[in-house]
């Protein structure tokens, strides 16, 4: 097979924020607004140096991460009585939800505020559909802001984690947003899609957001580059002919644009509408700070 590589790179980076603003990074942080909070995280692709002085981060910032080895830490507090959890929301032209947020031991607060990009995908594809009440697949799904958008579209939505404490989170962002019904999954994400295909199920839409590394309930081991082309493979084999959308997204540092839309021409050569780029933030201070590859594509009903 014989693979074109000609689809032009987008850098795509979220519209509708209201509740969340990059502030400013670099120096291997940065410095972000969720809400009325203002945060200091560690940010390992900020290898530049910062706009704004340590004097404006220090006097802009409530609380800051600090830690303690490669995969935990500990959040630092101005004012010890600031919340461990607060409110946002998101909103785009046609839906509005809402999220719990709070400050994990690995610094973290619950969301991936880039992914508001893939959302506004989601929002309009379920929108575009003809198909009554689409079928939605979240895979890797975390705290559901995916799932929430698709099921707030009108689609009938399934979420899959292995996790079971984030798909509770994932929950309790389902009674913020004001939605019910989105079918939750804890499982490892290859087996349930292994699972699907043998009962032949399909879906119109489908969301693939892998780490690099994983381990599923029962000790099931992810690794990115091992079980990617094998997932894709399973995967587009769930997608409805007739009207689908699909959209990997990865944050691997190891992986580029070429290298997702190769894994998607591969799996599905006859793919439509073909998108690939990456996903950004547009820092206030001026700097773009780079948060992913992806690539989707979409098939309609004439």
């Amino acid at each position: 097979m014989t693979l074109t590589l000609n689809t032009a790179i987008q850098l795509l980076t979220p519209q509708y924020w209201e509740d969340y603003e990059l502030i400013d990074c670099g120096d291997f942080e940065k410095l972000e607004r969720f809400g009325e909070m203002v945060l200091i995280r560690p940010e390992p692709q900020a290898v530049w140096p910062k706009t704004l002085t340590e004097a404006d981060w220090t006097k802009k910032h409530h609380i800051r991460f600090k830690g303690r080895s490669a995969t935990s830490g500990d959040w630092i507090k101005k004012n010890p009585k600031m919340p461990d959890r607060w409110h946002i929301s998101y909103a785009n032209r046609d839906v509005r939800i809402g999220f719990r947020l709070g400050l994990t031991s690995f610094k973290h607060v619950g969301i991936f505020p880039e992914q508001a990009v893939n959302w506004d995908y989601i929002t309009e594809s379920v929108k575009a559909f003809k198909t009554p009440q689409p079928k939605v697949l979240n895979l890797f799904a975390y705290t559901g802001g995916a799932s929430l958008v698709a099921k707030a579209a009108g689609a009938d939505t399934t979420h899959v984690d292995s996790i079971k404490q984030v798909v509770t989170w994932a929950n309790e962002n389902q009674e913020l947003s004001g939605l019910d019904n989105i079918r939750w999954v804890v499982e490892d994400a290859l087996k349930f899609v292994k699972r699907e295909l043998k009962r032949g199920n399909k879906y119109n839409g489908i969301i693939l957001d892998p780490p690099a590394y994983g381990h599923g309930p029962k000790g099931e081991k992810w690794k990115l580059e091992d079980h990617i082309m094998e997932m894709m493979r399973d995967v587009v084999q769930l997608l409805d002919p007739e009207e689908h959308f699909l959209i990997l997204n990865t944050y691997s540092l190891g992986f580029s644009s070429v290298i997702v839309e190769n894994l998607i021409r591969t799996a599905f050569p006859v793919v439509q509408n073909l998108e690939i780029g990456e996903l950004y933030l547009q820092a206030t201070a001026g700097t773009k700070l780079p948060l992913g590859v992806f690539g989707k594509f979409r098939k309609l009903k004439k």
